[in-house]
């Protein structure tokens, strides 16, 4: 999918009330994936540390930087900001720029891992951190996605990919972490990362242009 501009989606003239409902909701939900994703870093950065696993401590970064696009959001929608159009190209610049910085790190922390031929150890934690996090987070994309169009806020879509290419790095940490522990393959998940890397590169660069790629 192909977002539209930079400042506001098109959408239909909101009721005053109606408006106010979906801030609400959009500032309910970023809250409640900040809660997460700080649980989340927390989890996938002390186990990666214990098992020396890039990937997880990767995927930790992301839930940070996730995290932080939760803050842009809230921000975002102060009082005084609700309707400034500057606020939301701001908003959707700080993001895309979060999007870059994640992809940045995956792909350097990655590489020296392949080139490194560095072998972690099984991760059970980071494996049920991961099973859970694949189907939950498409959720809270949806729901943000959903707000988002209807308030017209590109930002809050934006934040929404975020949650998506979250579902995706879960599934790849997944893949990587089960084939790390069954199969002995240590290169799986610093190279699943790459790949995730680049999505999460390409949907930065898109936001910053001002068009957002709908990955789903």
């Amino acid at each position: 999918m192909t977002a539209p501009s930079l400042a506001l989606l098109e959408h239909k003239p909101i009721d005053p009330l109606e408006r106010e409902r979906l801030v609400r909701r959009a500032k309910l939900l970023a809250w409640g994936g900040n809660a997460w994703h700080l649980v989340e870093f927390a989890i996938a950065v002390g186990a990666g540390i214990a098992a020396g696993s890039i990937a997880l401590v990767a995927f930790g970064a992301d839930s940070l930087i996730e995290a932080l696009a939760g803050f842009i959001i809230i921000w975002r929608f102060a009082a005084r900001r609700t309707h400034s159009e500057t606020a939301e190209r701001r908003a959707q610049q700080l993001i895309a720029a979060s999007y870059l910085v994640l992809a940045a790190y995956i792909v350097i922390a990655s590489a020296r891992s392949l080139i490194g031929g560095h072998h972690p150890d099984a991760s059970w934690i980071g494996i049920g951190l991961a099973a859970f996090t694949a189907p939950t987070m498409p959720v809270l994309a949806r729901a943000k996605r959903r707000v988002g169009r209807e308030l017209g806020s590109s930002a809050t879509v934006s934040e929404a990919e975020q949650n998506q290419i979250c579902a995706y790095l879960s599934i790849a940490l997944l893949v990587g972490l089960l084939a790390n522990a069954l199969a002995g393959w240590w290169w799986a998940d610093p190279a699943a990362a790459v790949v995730i890397a680049a999505v999460a590169g390409r949907e930065g660069w898109e936001s910053w242009k001002g068009d957002s790629c709908d990955c789903c």
